[in-house]
C-alpha cells in the first residue's frame, strides 16, 4: 500500500463548500495536488477542527470560502480571527460541473483551486464591526417596511369591500392615518357577522401596521446614532441621508480597504460600464450586476440632486442639449456620486 508523505512545513491552500449543518473542506499542496477532503459540523468545535485539520497538512496560505455572507460567515470570521487569509470564491465553473457533476466534494476542491489560482475571488467582508451592526438593523427595517406595505394594502382593499358603515368611517382618511383609524375599530358581539369579522380584521391589521411603524422608527434612531458617530462626514454630502448611507456602507463592509480602487467600488455598485466589444465593434454596455441596494441608493441621491441641486441641474441641462437621454445622464451622475462617496467610506478614527 502506497504511503503519501506530506511536508507539513510547506504552505497549503484550503477550500470550503459551506452549508447549513456541515462544511466540506478540501486542501491542496503548493502545486495543486489534492491532499485530502473532509466534512465538519457548522459549530464552534467544528470550525476549530477544520482549521486543525488544514494545519495538519501545513500552514494555510489562503482559504477560499463559498458564501462568506451566508452559511460561511461564521467560519470566515473564525479563520480570519486565527490569522488565516480568507477569500470569497464564486460557485464552481459550469465546465467543471459538466465534466464531474455536482457534489460537495467537487465544489470544495474547486473552491481551493480558485483560491490557489487567484481567479474570480475577492477579500471577504470581515463582518465584525459597526457596519455589520448597521447591516442587521437594515435587514430588520426592510422586513418591517415590506410587511407594513402589504398590511396597508390589505387594509385598503378590505375597506373597499366592507359594509357601508365601515366604508364611511375609512372614506377620505389619508394613508398616513388609515392604520390608526383601522386599529381603533371596535367589533361588538351580536353585530352582523360580516361587520363583526371585517372590523376584527381591520383592527388586527391596523394594530400590526402601527406596531411595524414603531419598529421602523426605533431602528431609524439606532441607525442614525451609529452612522453619525462613525461616518458623520458621509452624511455631510448633499442629500445623503441615513438610509442611503447605510446601504452604501453595507456594500463596502467593515473593511473598505478590500476595495482596490475607486473604480472597483463603482463596479461593486453596478455603475461602471462593462466592455462588450467584439471584432471591429468597440462598445460598452450597462452593468446590471453589483450590489443593487447600493445602486438604488446612488439612484435616489442622483434623482434628488437633479431636482434640488443647482450644479446638477445645470449639468443635466447641458447634457440634454448635447443629445443625451435622461437615463444616460443618470448613469453618468451615479458614477460621479460613487466616486464622491468612495472617499468617505472609512470610519472616523
Amino acid at each position: 500500500m502506497a504511503v503519501t508523505i506530506v511536508d507539513t512545513a510547506r504552505p497549503v491552500t484550503g477550500g470550503v463548500d459551506t452549508h447549513l449543518d456541515v462544511h466540506v473542506a478540501a486542501v491542496l499542496d503548493g502545486i495543486g495536488g489534492l491532499l485530502g477532503v473532509e466534512q465538519f459540523e457548522t459549530t464552534a468545535a467544528g470550525n476549530k477542527a477544520l482549521l486543525g485539520w488544514l494545519r495538519s497538512f501545513g500552514p494555510p496560505a489562503r482559504v477560499g470560502v463559498e458564501g462568506t455572507g451566508s452559511y460561511g460567515a461564521g467560519l470566515a470570521r473564525y479563520l480570519r480571527g486565527c490569522g488565516v487569509e480568507v477569500v470569497e470564491v464564486d460557485r464552481p465553473n459550469r465546465q467543471e460541473r459538466r465534466r464531474k457533476g455536482k457534489t460537495d466534494t467537487v465544489d470544495a476542491i474547486e473552491a481551493a483551486r480558485a483560491a490557489q489560482a487567484e481567479r474570480q475571488l475577492g477579500q471577504a467582508k470581515t463582518r465584525d464591526g459597526h457596519v455589520e451592526a448597521i447591516r442587521v438593523l437594515v435587514v430588520a427595517k426592510r422586513s418591517a417596511k415590506s410587511s407594513r406595505i402589504k398590511t396597508m394594502n390589505q387594509i385598503r382593499h378590505l375597506g373597499f369591500t366592507a359594509p357601508e358603515e365601515i366604508r364611511q368611517v375609512l372614506h377620505g382618511v389619508s394613508r398616513r392615518l388609515v392604520a390608526k383609524k383601522a386599529a381603533a375599530m371596535r367589533p361588538r358581539a351580536g353585530q352582523d357577522p360580516v361587520t363583526f369579522a371585517t372590523k376584527t380584521a381591520l383592527r388586527t391589521l391596523g394594530q400590526r401596521a402601527v406596531a411595524l411603524q414603531a419598529e421602523m422608527k426605533q431602528i431609524d434612531v439606532l441607525l442614525g446614532q451609529l452612522i453619525r458617530e462613525h461616518w458623520e462626514d458621509l452624511l455631510s454630502l448633499y442629500v445623503v441621508g441615513v438610509d442611503s448611507a447605510a446601504a452604501l456602507l453595507v456594500a463596502a463592509g467593515d473593511n473598505p480597504g478590500r476595495l482596490r480602487s475607486e473604480a472597483a467600488w463603482a463596479h461593486l455598485c453596478g455603475v461602471a460600464p462593462i466592455e462588450a466589444s467584439s471584432g471591429k465593434v468597440t462598445r460598452l454596455r450597462l452593468n446590471r450586476g453589483g450590489d443593487r441596494q447600493a445602486n438604488a441608493a446612488l439612484w435616489h441621491i442622483v434623482t434628488t440632486r437633479m431636482s434640488s441641486d443647482p450644479r446638477t441641474r445645470d449639468y443635466v441641462e447641458r447634457r440634454t442639449k448635447e443629445g443625451r437621454s435622461k437615463k444616460e445622464i443618470i448613469r453618468v451622475l451615479k458614477r460621479y456620486v460613487a466616486r464622491e462617496v468612495y472617499y468617505y467610506l472609512r470610519p472616523i478614527s
